[in-house]
């Protein structure tokens, strides 16, 4: 059960859901994947496999412990992680499971002590902007999003309808209005499900759904 359990985990691959980790080093860089997992969907962290999923096993009870701090005191609000030990031939591995969070936004707390809101994008766990951190707050609060359809609305869905994805400075240029009057504009829609985002190499992006 346990073999077929990690083996299926080890196809899948890591993806927006699921990450490796070969051995774990600081709470606060494992409160990043925390907060993106519990900002998302949730997910697992397997800790003992390396990137190309081989497994290596973990060292030492110290990573056990580390996360724990990550998720109770590494993270806000608190993200309680269910930690399974497996063991794997003369081998142990860790998983972490990670619930969706009911409170987001989720912080992670940096190293200088900075408190950051992450996302999980494909196999990447990247730091969200303040649109994101606005859209999930909304999300959180239940509360409807009223869309006053005016022509920036207008003229903005009608673009990204016909043309390439856009970035905020490019909206701004486009609506010629604040960086301010379009975050606003962008969290509404975002927050309906009107338009979506992506984040590159690049930057941010927003395009229809």
């Amino acid at each position: 059960m346990q073999f077929s359990h990690i083996k299926k985990l080890l196809e899948n691959g890591e993806s927006e859901t699921l990450d490796y980790k070969k051995t774990i080093s600081s709470a606060a860089k494992i409160a990043k994947t925390f907060s993106a997992f519990a900002n998302h969907k949730g997910g697992r962290l397997l800790v003992g496999v390396t990137d190309n999923k081989i497994i290596s096993g973990v060292k030492s009870e110290d990573e056990k412990h580390m996360l724990d701090t990550a998720g109770l005191f590494f993270c806000k609000p608190q993200i309680k992680v269910e930690i399974i030990e497996w063991e794997i031939g003369k081998k142990t591995l860790l998983e972490a499971v990670i619930p969706q969070g009911l409170e987001k936004p989720y912080y992670a707390k940096d190293e200088n002590n900075k408190w950051w809101v992450y996302v999980r994008v494909g196999d990447q766990t990247l730091l969200a902007s303040k649109i994101i951190v606005d859209v999930l707050r909304r999300n959180t609060q239940k509360r409807g999003a009223l869309i006053k359809y005016s022509k920036h609305e207008g003229v903005l869905l009608k673009h990204l309808e016909k043309n390439e994805p856009l970035m905020l400075k490019d909206i701004c240029k486009l609506l010629d209005i604040s960086r301010w009057q379009a975050q606003k504009i962008l969290v509404n829609l975002l927050s309906a499900r009107i338009i979506r985002s992506y984040t590159t190499e690049k930057g941010e992006f927003f395009t229809t759904i």
